[in-house]
C-alpha cells in the first residue's frame, strides 16, 4: 500500500543509526523547532528513549521499547505500536503515553500531569507514588497498583491483583473487573454520577462501554494518615 502526503511528511529516526544520547537530542532539537511529528524506527527494546521531551511533538515508536520510555516528559505525544519496559512515563508532567501493547513494573510512576494508556496488561506497582496523572489500563494489573499513591487517577478495567492501593494517601481507583485484596488503608466507596461520567471520558474513545463492567471505586480510608502505637496492627503488613 502506498503511503499517504500525510505518511510521507512524517520525518524518521532510525534507532539503528543512532546512540540513544543522540536518539534524544535530536528529538529534543526537533520538538525546539516546533516539528509537529517525528517517526522512530527499528527500537529493539532501546531503553531510556523520549525522556525529558518538551512541547506538543508528536512521536511514535514503531516497536516495542524498554525501560523509562517517556520519561520527565512536559507535553509531548507518545504512541508506541508494541509493548514497554518499566517505569514508562515516570514523572511525566503534562502530555499523552499510549501503550498498544503490554507494560511492564511501575507504569507513570511519579507522574504528576497527563495521561498514560495501556491497551494491554499493566505489571506490578502500576501508579506507584501517582502524584496527580491519570493511569489507564484496559487489561489486568498486578500486585500493588497505585502503591502510596499522592494525587491522580487509576482505572483498571479488567482484573486488580493483591494490595490494591497499599497506602494510598489520595486519589482514586477504578476497578472494572475482579479485585483480589485491598492493601493497607484502602478501602472502597460508592460510584457517582460523575464518576461514571469520567470513566465514560477515559473509556470509550478506546472502544469499552464502563457500564458493561461491574466498575468498583476504591479511595483512601485516612486511618493511616498518623502513626499510632496502639494501630500498629494496620501497619505492619503495609509494605
Amino acid at each position: 500500500m502506498l503511503d499517504t502526503p500525510a505518511q510521507t511528511s512524517v520525518l524518521s529516526l532510525d534507532c539503528a543509526q543512532l546512540t540513544t544520547r543522540e536518539l534524544n537530542q535530536r528529538l529534543k532539537a526537533l520538538a525546539t523547532e516546533g516539528i509537529p511529528a517525528v517517526r522512530i524506527l527499528n527500537p529493539e527494546g532501546r531503553h531510556n528513549v523520549a525522556v525529558g521531551l518538551t512541547g506538543p511533538i508528536q512521536v511514535t515508536i514503531e516497536g516495542s521499547i524498554g525501560y523509562y520510555c517517556g520519561g520527565l516528559a512536559d507535553g509531548p505525544t507518545l504512541e508506541i505500536l508494541g509493548s514497554s519496559g518499566w517505569s514508562l512515563g515516570e514523572n511525566l508532567m503534562n502530555g499523552q503515553i499510549l501503550v498498544r501493547g503490554n507494560a511492564s513494573a511501575c507504569a507513570a510512576a511519579s507522574a504528576h500531569g497527563g495521561r498514560v494508556i495501556v491497551l494491554g496488561n499493566a505489571g506490578p506497582r502500576a501508579g506507584i507514588s501517582l502524584k496527580g496523572a491519570t493511569l489507564v489500563v484496559l487489561g489486568n494489573v498486578s500486585y500493588s497498583a497505585a502503591f502510596m499513591m499522592q494525587a491522580g487517577r487509576l482505572i483498571i478495567a479488567g482484573d486488580a491483583g493483591p494490595n490494591l492501593g497499599d497506602s494510598m494517601y489520595q486519589g482514586e481507583i477504578f476497578v472494572g473487573g475482579e479485585l483480589t485484596s485491598l492493601g493497607a488503608d484502602a478501602c472502597e466507596t460508592e460510584i457517582t454520577d460523575s464518576d461514571w461520567q469520567t470513566l465514560e471520558q477515559e473509556l470509550l474513545p478506546w472502544g469499552l462501554d464502563p457500564h458493561s463492567r461491574s466498575f468498583k471505586k476504591i479511595v483512601c480510608a485516612g486511618e493511616l494518615y498518623h502513626f499510632k502505637a496502639k494501630d500498629w496492627s494496620k501497619w505492619k503488613d503495609a509494605y
